[in-house]
């Protein structure tokens, strides 16, 4: 009996061995070491992987199975296999950190909160669909940021122009071009969102350590690599590449980005037929060396070189009522060519004196190389357009006469050199912060403005306003043939400047509550020095304070109150009026601003939402007033004005779609000026109402294809009329600017789903998709083309409109 009992047992367990195999292998990180404690399982069966990430189990021969593997601190691995009958199969899988995990961790630091900054993820500011993607692009969907101009990256806030904002990258103060005079010639933003690891924007009421500007902060910091990769980036607006790694040990840390854009897809969809050949490419690199625990020196380089060769041909615009429909027809000749080429470098080292005191010096040198070449001549004939919605030439021209041509010529140089060095401190003992600086810095520019324009009405000269009269025809004018407009100057601009500030900071609590608060104090001196001109010195102070404070309720508020006086010596720009003479007297603007704001946050549908609002008012005086052209900004020079700019912000904040942040952004904005006692009239970027959305959404069942929408709607603001006339004058305000850019892609893989095998192993990140740029093709337009009727003495603004429905295929990689 028992030998039978054993033939038995050993009958079916050798049946049972031969339906199995061993599954063996070393779990490993990325870092290619072994983890020790990985769950390794198939159904009900399961080890766990030892000290040196060894595993055996035994798993079913001639099957497909599916493998597990699993740790606390690892992205779970699911593997399916099928292994043949007396075979032993190796496999060694690498397990990637839980970096996700971090999204489902709520950590409460509401430090940027109290100081009212928004703070912006970088993935998304790369991923929002726009004519300029980035993170000037995302900025736009803000409340109180405003640009009615989809080419160009500048952007006003909260009542104040491009010259306004401060944008620091690494600490560093960047600065904007100096000729550009319409989008389509600016190209690449300084900015490369590729490289960047935190974005915080202040619209107003920002900290004394911050520079000398009246409207907004945004602060960049670029990332420190900690592994090598490259990303990849191709649409039919052009690419980028962006190499980073370590070296020596992990001390020296390389951050290198290339990008290059070409415009023409936007210019062709204007109406305006054109031979357009732009390229605008630049290079960046960051390089941080870790000399000791105690020492780190920063190096951060740009190059970047834009040329705009322009030839238009002919534009057909059609406008007018629909009573009387016009059509503009112009045939041009001639071309443009613009060069603008920049060259920025900053050293920076940092050093932990101990544990309460850091030092930093850093040194930067700027120069910028523009030159802006044309002569265009343009013709343009008046139409009168069929609108008999009978007739078969409905919408045609059927008669059009010429009224007149006008010769635009430019030759525009600037050299300008800006170089700077600056010591800081920082000082921390318990919730006390100290900060300091001082900071010296020199500007020399040279300068030649030469443009003028000619305006023939059938083959007659027409004189420039405010002109000596004649008794024509009676009388016949026996004086000089002088352009329409002219500027002919030439300058040579010194400017030294000593700015220093202190700042003390304290987080404490208020019985229960939490409190923040910060108070500063700044002061800039400077002096320009010309040839022509007598050198002026002048100095001003600021002082600015911020408070906040988060109730120990419930509900989860933040309350913060923030002002001061914000001062703003005039740059290069600022002192040039609008004949293009250097005047060195003009003042700072001074303006005295408080912000109120609250912030709560709650959940909605179990989500995370959060509404932040604002309400601001500025005082402004010494104002210097200026007029825009599309982007070129002309100051009178003068400081004979004062002016005020109030309005409320709103923007909720959550996970409208789950897994997902969007926004809704509104904004209501009054500003106003006041020169030489004439009375309140709107300044240029008195834009009434702001609607904002970023709305990012998925496909439930297909959650690898996403979609992006960025949605703007800006009231109109003053604008349209010739740039010589009196703003008393012509209070006229353009239409309402609408846009809406959608993005659509197929994500193959991401940081959140990675492949172990197959051709998809070999990426980081990989996705394809599209883009539909103005998805609804609505004709927004920035400027007037100004052109006079002969017969009638009657001049007609034409709409320029910016760029029509525009369709963008794109290619992201990272390996």
């Amino acid at each position: 009996m028992k030998k039978i009992i054993f033939s038995l047992f050993l009958l079916i367990t050798t049946a049972i061995s031969a339906q199995n195999t061993i599954l063996s292998g070393i779990v490993k990180n990325n870092q290619n070491l072994p983890i020790e404690g990985v769950a390794i399982s198939y159904l009900n069966h399961g080890t766990i992987s030892n000290e040196n990430g060894e595993y055996k189990l035994a798993v079913p021969s001639d099957i497909e199975i599916s493998i597990s593997f699993s740790h606390i601190s690892f992205v779970t691995l699911h593997k399916k296999l099928t292994i043949p009958k007396n075979k032993t199969l190796i496999f060694s899988p690498v397990l990637n950190l839980k970096i996700e995990e971090i999204d489902e961790v709520t950590v409460k630091d509401s430090k940027k909160d109290a100081q009212g900054f928004v703070k912006i993820n970088p993935s998304e500011a790369i991923k929002v669909p726009g004519a300029n993607n980035g993170v000037e692009n995302i900025l736009m969907t803000l409340a109180g940021v405003n640009n009615n101009n989809e080419l160009s990256t500048q952007y006003n806030v909260r009542g104040g122009n491009f010259d306004e904002n401060l944008v620091y990258v690494n600490g560093i103060e960047v600065y904007r071009p100096f000729l550009v005079r319409s989008g389509q010639q600016e190209g690449l933003s300084f900015v490369n969102a590729n490289l960047v690891q935190n974005i915080n924007f202040s619209a107003g009421g920002f900290q004394a350590k911050y520079g000398d500007k009246i409207s907004s902060v945004l602060d960049i910091t670029y990332r420190t690599p900690k592994e090598f990769s490259t990303t990849l980036n191709a649409s039919l607006l052009g690419g980028s590449a962006t190499v980073e790694g370590t070296m020596f040990k992990n001390k020296l840390r390389v951050l290198v980005g290339l990008r290059y854009r070409n415009n023409s897809l936007f210019i062709n969809s204007k109406d305006i037929n054109t031979t357009y050949n732009p390229n605008f490419s630049d290079a960046q690199i960051f390089l941080s060396y870790l000399v000791n625990s105690k020492l780190k020196i920063d190096f951060l380089g740009n190059f970047s070189q834009n040329n705009y060769n322009y030839t238009p041909i002919t534009r057909r615009t059609k406008f007018g009522t629909i009573t009387n429909p016009l059509e503009l027809i112009v045939y041009y000749d001639g071309q443009e060519k613009d060069k603008f080429r920049t060259l920025f470098g900053a050293l920076k080292g940092s050093y932990i004196v101990n544990e309460n005191l850091n030092l930093s010096l850093s040194t930067s040198t700027y120069q910028a190389i523009e030159e802006e070449y044309y002569d265009i001549l343009a013709s343009y004939n008046l139409g009168e357009v069929n609108n008999d919605f009978g007739s078969t030439d409905f919408g045609n021209v059927e008669f059009s006469e010429k009224i007149g041509s006008q010769l635009n010529h430019a030759r525009n140089d600037i050299d300008a050199l800006i170089s700077n060095a600056e010591l800081k401190a920082t000082y921390k003992k318990n919730s006390h912060q100290f900060d300091a600086g001082i900071k010296y810095q020199y500007e020399d520019i040279i300068d030649r403005i030469k443009e003028w324009e000619v305006i023939d009405s059938l083959g007659f000269s027409v004189r420039p306003l405010h002109h000596l009269q004649n008794n024509q025809p009676y009388e016949p004018y026996t004086g000089d043939i002088v352009p329409f407009q002219s500027i002919n100057a030439q300058n040579n601009v010194k400017i030294n400047r000593l700015i220093w500030f202190a700042q003390y900071s304290n987080n404490a609590k208020w019985n229960s509550h939490k409190v923040w608060y910060n108070i500063g104090v700044r002061s800039h001196n400077w002096n320009v020095s010309t040839i022509n001109n007598p050198t002026a010195n002048k100095i001003i102070y600021s002082i600015r304070g911020q408070f906040a404070v988060k109730p120990d309720w419930e509900k989860d508020m933040l309350f913060r109150l923030s002002g001061g006086t914000y001062n703003q010596p005039p740059f290069y720009k600022e002192l040039r009026n609008s004949d293009g003479n250097v005047v060195p007297s003009v003042e700072a603007q001074k303006s005295v601003q408080i912000v109120l704001g609250n912030d709560y946050s709650f959940n909605l549908w179990d989500r995370p939402f959060k509404l932040v609002s604002e309400i601001y008012y500025k005082n402004l005086t010494n104002v210097n007033t200026y007029s825009v052209d599309n982007v070129k900004i002309r100051y009178s020079a003068d400081n004979n004005a004062k002016a005020f700019a109030s309005g409320i912000d709103v923007r909720l904040n959550g996970e409208f779609v789950p897994g997902t942040e969007s926004w809704v952004s509104i904004g209501f904005l009054k500003t106003e000026e006041n020169k030489n006692n004439q009375g309140y009239i709107s300044r240029p970027t008195d834009q009434l109402f702001k609607f904002g959305m970023l709305f990012q959404d998925y496909v439930p069942n297909i959650p690898n294809i996403k979609m992006y929408l960025n949605l703007v709607f800006n009231t109109g603001v003053p604008g349209g009329s010739p740039s010589y006339v009196d703003p008393y004058d012509y209070q006229n305000k353009l239409n309402s600017y609408k846009r809406a850019d959608i993005g659509i892609s197929y994500v193959f893989t991401d940081a959140k789903n990675q492949y172990q095998n197959g051709w998809l192993r070999n990426f980081k990140e990989f996705s394809v998709g599209f883009e539909i740029f103005n998805m609804f093709d609505v004709q927004n337009a920035i400027t007037n083309t100004w052109v006079r009727d002969s017969y009638s003495k009657q001049f007609y603004g034409i709409p320029n409109y910016m760029t029509q429905r525009v369709l963008n295929i794109k290619m992201d990689v990272k390996f």
